[in-house]
């Protein structure tokens, strides 16, 4: 009956060691994958070239930003604000039958490895009743990204058709 016992328990020993070392060998994989930095760097974005269009009075206006993403993974712009403004929101220009108007936008992809480029073209962030500006002033911005979290950057005061987008 002992040695009933003790084959019993070599034979359970022996059926668990083979996850056991399955398991071993994977996360030591894993670890020498992520040591390796194949595991892919997380978003790492930053803005560049912001510009805000000079309104007429205390009309809105548009700001335009570069926006880059260092990392190996895709981030999500969803969401902006401009502190000093009554508002702000993501926006697109959509031209149909010759007509244009402005749609929000809910989110944007900034690429990983790549550039989300904004434009008067296309997408853009719509500032409503901001305050007086002049040329040279710098406009606080605050993009919100699904990833990357917060990112603070202040947008320069331009004159329309200076090259300010």
């Amino acid at each position: 009956m002992e040695t009933l016992k003790t084959s019993s328990l070599a034979a359970a020993g022996r059926a668990a060691l083979v996850p056991v070392l399955a398991g071993a060998v994977a996360l030591g994989g894993l670890c020498a994958w992520t040591a390796s930095g194949a595991a892919g760097r997380p978003p790492a974005v930053t803005v560049e070239d912001a510009r805000v269009l000079l309104p007429l009075g205390r009309d809105d206006t548009a700001a335009f930003l570069r926006v880059r993403n260092a990392g190996d993974v895709d981030d999500e712009l969803i969401g902006v604000d401009a502190p000093t403004a009554a508002g702000a929101m993501l926006s697109r220009t959509v031209v149909r039958k010759g007509a244009g108007h402005m749609e929000m936008v809910r989110s944007a992809t900034v690429p990983a490895g790549g550039t989300l480029e904004m434009s008067p073209h296309g997408l853009d962030v719509m500032v409503w009743a901001p305050p007086r500006m002049k040329p040279g002033d710098r406009l606080p911005v605050v993009l919100q990204f699904r990833r990357a979290g917060t990112v603070r950057t202040e947008a320069e005061v331009v004159r329309a058709g200076s090259g300010g987008g």
